[in-house]
């Protein structure tokens, strides 16, 4: 049986030589240390329990909980003893293989096959995993390959080995063809701990991460701590101290973020209560988040474990990772859709088809575009553990998932990707080596499609969405879509206080008139933040109570590149002397006939005149200097009276209401530019009486 183990003669003579070196823990050997002697056999006893357990787990796509940390703590007791016997460093070496540091079993394996390459039936197994950790693939399938020789039991285990030397195959073409991105270490974020679950608000600017590093909870079994949720902001292009998350959604458990909303006020994360793991939501008021809530009785059930959840980007949907009894392939992604908004009934959860594998899935992550989903999954077309996959929506369908590629996978656990609104960045968590231990959180630059030679150097920082790698086991590539979008962030506040305001914003098409959205922003901080794709003229009118309402106008051509908007918007009590422009009110070229598009910012106009009726207010017209003065004035005193005439037939009172046309005598900005000019062509009104 020993032949199968070795490649060549050469190998075999030295194996046999250096076998005399494996030292047994045997009385013989340790005649003048019984006392040490028995306690490293007491502790391997101990170990082989935890350690059994852990392998039968594993063996069925379950995880191993504490097990494997449990025997390792009593094997080094052993090993320090006697540092030289094959089989404890080969239980080591496992122990650590299927630890958040993997990279710690290569020297512990490697010791093993040098004492004994016969020491366990699994050793070439493993040590064709430290191979493959270390990309050498092809020492790593000749070891898979002795050890499939040699292993011949009639069980499902095999594979597991066919996945390992599927993984190095497809492993040796991706590191060999890597793709135009960088994957970089955030040391500010990370710590010696694990730290997961990346959740990246839309403008790139907050983060919300996992961590199980210390936070003055009682440690467990192990000496760690639980899981416990933190957020960070970028300052100056640096990431700020997570700090651990104000609020309740922090417990004594695990607590695990899964994903943070498009807008940054909700946000899924799963624990384990009383061993079954469910999904949760909390919601941010003000500065601190809810204590956190089960999700539907369909998305988080009695039967069935739950975890990695993602809102789909219309908020119809969750998405998900399940595991039941009754499967073999750990868990698998589905999703569950609303079936009423207002009484949240959400529909028997079903399985997205494709997407699963043999093996876990999940995380998933929905881009806010709707139709690109990014899933981490250790089945087909991994190179190793977890990897990340992209797929696209084609025809209501998700299509199969197709590796994003190296150096974004690696032989290693790369799980989990948020994205930002332009998919330029990513943030990922990956237990690769170098990092500050267990898994870390990196960054995912994209440099975009290779663009031809030039003398001066190009800027691969203003880059695009990786093209995913091909492959001859993976059915075509996927081409991710991009989409374009505006992330309109911004913060309300006092226009003399300067203090912030909490505010209800709506966001109207301004070309039919239909209310895209409703929120308010942050009670405590006045902020908000909100993604709007290319192709709309968009109003956006933002409320208070006590204050006039304030309006903006975008328009957002088709293939507008991306950007971001940061406005600051200064809302003004409703007192006398107040002005607002109405941003929204359009006016045929050179007419005073008002056009639909103005209908939305009309009725809130109207709104306001019935919600207050003790306003008396002016409607004023305005223009540039182009033109003659006269025509001017005549024009915008049409257009004034025009405005007055709909809030009239609206049912406002006449007498509240006054028309004055200024033409370009007051201007908000110089008319020197087009941009300026636009400005100077508006529509106000001004509150006269209250």
């Amino acid at each position: 049986m020993k032949k199968i183990f070795f490649i060549a003669s050469a190998f075999l003579f030295v194996s046999i030589i250096s076998f005399g070196q494996n030292v047994e823990f045997k009385a013989a050997n340790f005649k003048d240390d019984k006392e040490g002697l028995k306690k490293a056999t007491d502790a391997i006893k101990k170990g082989d329990e935890f350690f059994t357990i852990a392998n039968e787990a594993l063996f069925v796509v379950q995880s191993p909980g504490f097990n494997y940390q449990l025997a390792l703590k009593e094997y080094l007791i052993a090993q320090k003893f006697n540092p030289n016997n094959a089989e404890i460093n080969f239980k080591i070496g496992v122990c650590h293989a299927n630890s958040t540091d993997p990279f710690k079993c290569i020297e512990f394996l490697k010791k093993a096959q040098t004492l004994d390459p016969a020491c366990d039936p699994f050793l070439n197994y493993y040590i064709g995993y430290a191979f493959q950790l270390e990309e050498k693939f092809d020492d790593a399938l000749k070891s898979y390959q002795a050890f499939e020789d040699g292993y011949k039991k009639a069980d499902n285990f095999s594979k597991f080995v066919a996945q390992h030397k599927g993984e190095c195959k497809l492993a040796k073409t991706a590191v060999g063809n890597p793709i135009r991105a960088w994957v970089d270490n955030i040391p500010e974020l990370n710590s010696p701990n694990d730290d997961i679950a990346p959740s990246i608000s839309t403008d790139g600017a907050e983060i919300v991460l996992t961590s199980n590093r210390s936070n003055g909870h009682t440690a467990n079994i192990v000496g760690g701590y639980d899981n416990d949720i933190y957020s960070s902001t970028l300052r100056d292009g640096k990431w700020a101290k997570p700090q651990a998350l104000k609020g309740t959604v922090n417990s004594t458990g695990d607590d695990v973020s899964n994903n943070l909303s498009y807008d940054g006020t909700k946000m899924l994360l799963h624990r384990d209560v009383n061993g079954q793991t469910d999904i949760f939501e909390s919601k941010l008021v003000g500065l601190t988040w809810t204590d956190p809530t089960p999700l539907h009785f369909q998305i988080s059930s009695t039967k069935a474990n739950e975890r990695y959840a993602s809102y789909s980007s219309d908020g119809w949907s969750i998405f998900f990772a399940r595991d039941n009894d009754s499967r073999e392939n750990g868990y698998d992604l589905m999703y569950s859709a609303m079936q009423s908004k207002i009484q949240k009934d959400y529909m028997a959860a079903a399985m997205l088809g494709t997407c699963n594998s043999k093996f876990d899935d999940g995380p998933v992550y929905l881009h806010l575009d709707g139709e690109t989903m990014y899933i981490a999954s250790q089945g087909t077309g991994s190179i190793g553990g977890y990897d990340i996959f992209v797929s696209e929506k084609v025809a209501g369908q998700w299509s199969k998932p197709v590796n994003l590629g190296y150096p974004i996978n690696t032989p290693y656990d790369d799980f989990f990707f948020a994205s930002t609104a332009n998919g330029k960045f990513a943030y990922i968590s990956s237990n690769r080596a170098g990092g500050s231990g267990g898994y870390d959180i990196y960054k995912v630059t994209f440099w975009g499609p290779e663009k031809a030679p030039i003398t001066d150097m190009e800027d691969y920082l203003l880059a695009s969405r990786a093209q995913p790698m091909k492959d001859a086991q993976v059915e075509g590539t996927v081409e991710v879509n991009k989409k374009s979008f505006t992330v309109f962030k911004g913060i309300t506040i006092d226009a003399i206080t300067k203090k912030p305001v909490e505010a209800s914003i709506e966001i109207t098409d301004n070309t039919t008139g239909k209310v895209i959205e409703t929120f308010v922003t942050n009670s405590a901080t006045g902020k908000f933040i909100i993604t709007l794709a290319s192709g709309k003229n968009y109003g956006i009118a933002v409320k208070a109570e006590k204050y006039l309402f304030h309006s903006e106008n975008f328009d957002i051509p088709i293939g507008a590149a991306d950007n971001l908007v940061n406005k600051e918007i200064e809302l003004k009590n409703i007192a006398i002397g107040s002005k607002i422009a109405l941003r929204n009110i359009f006016f045929d070229i050179g007419k005073a006939t008002l056009r639909a598009e103005s209908n939305a910012e009309l009725e809130r106009l109207v709104k306001l005149m019935k919600d207050v009726p003790s306003l008396k207010i002016e409607i004023s017209g305005h223009t540039d200097n182009t033109g003659s003065a006269t025509l001017n004035e005549t024009l915008s005193q049409s257009r004034a009276e025009a405005v007055v005439k709909h809030l009239i037939s609206k049912g406002i009172a006449e007498n509240r209401m006054s028309a004055k046309g200024y033409g370009s005598s007051k201007p908000v900005t110089s008319n020197n530019t087009e941009d300026g000019r636009q400005q100077n062509r508006r529509t106000e009104f001004e509150i006269k009486g209250n």
